[in-house]
């Protein structure tokens, strides 16, 4: 019986870029045979994203979509609450609605799971060969300590924390009881996943493009600080 990977895609004002993020998707040829579910949840954007998503689904209907919408601005771990509670597939994988990670590379976090040895795979863009561009000297001290502070409590050996791609068998991550609304969601399912029972953790390496703030990064020093607390606050006070 085939299986399909659920690709939750929370959008935030990314008009402009977000049918390049789709035609990737799109693109993608899935080991195993795997289907494609997308699930995009437009996070009250205020620019014309909306309008982009429904042009490209009228324009691509061979590409299975489900669009979703919130009235008011929750933050991007709330689109993922959504995205995650709507997924029908055996698999979900994250995926951010900018041009920093390549769709192309679900594959290389999908092959631990089909092989039958990994529930979670985390792709990291500090390990492997992959092209990285170079970008902010202290963000990259800020993820590894943010890793490193998560894996003083979760008792794992990531080396990347705080990337986008992380792929779940589907019961493992609905089983979560997920709170943080924000940025906080990625120390916040760390914490959580680590402490199934048995659960089986993998890390592969990745490519990363990122962006620069005049392109559309939106993460801040703020956001860092609640990592802090989410990662203090679910390992320290579960």
């Amino acid at each position: 019986m085939s299986q399909t990977l659920s690709i939750v895609i929370p959008a935030y004002n990314e008009a402009p870029t977000i049918h390049f993020i789709l035609d990737k998707v799109k693109a993608v040829e899935l080991a195993g045979g795997l289907n494609k579910e997308v699930i995009i949840v437009n996070d009250c954007s205020r620019d014309d994203t909306k309008g982009a998503i429904q042009r490209y689904m009228a324009d691509n209907p061979g590409l299975p979509i489900q669009y979703y919408e919130h009235d008011v601005n929750k933050g991007k771990g709330a689109a993922l609450h959504t995205g995650i509670r709507e997924a029908k597939g055996d698999f979900i994988i994250i995926q951010d609605a900018d041009l920093e990670y390549d769709p192309q590379e679900y594959n290389l976090l999908l092959r631990p799971i089909l092989d039958g040895v990994a529930d979670v795979v985390y792709g990291s863009r500090f390990m492997g060969g992959k092209p990285h561009r170079i970008l902010f000297f202290w963000h990259s001290i800020g993820n590894q300590f943010l890793t490193l502070l998560s894996n003083a409590f979760t008792n794992l050996n990531l080396t990347d924390m705080e990337t986008c791609y992380k792929l779940f068998r589907a019961e493992a991550l609905k089983n979560l009881d997920l709170k943080e609304n924000r940025f906080g969601f990625e120390p916040e399912v760390t914490s959580k996943v680590a402490r199934i029972p048995g659960i089986r953790i993998y890390e592969v390496g990745i490519s990363y493009y990122g962006r620069t703030y005049a392109e559309g990064k939106k993460i801040n020093w703020r956001d860092g600080f609640r990592a802090i607390y989410c990662i203090l606050k679910y390992n320290l006070f579960r």
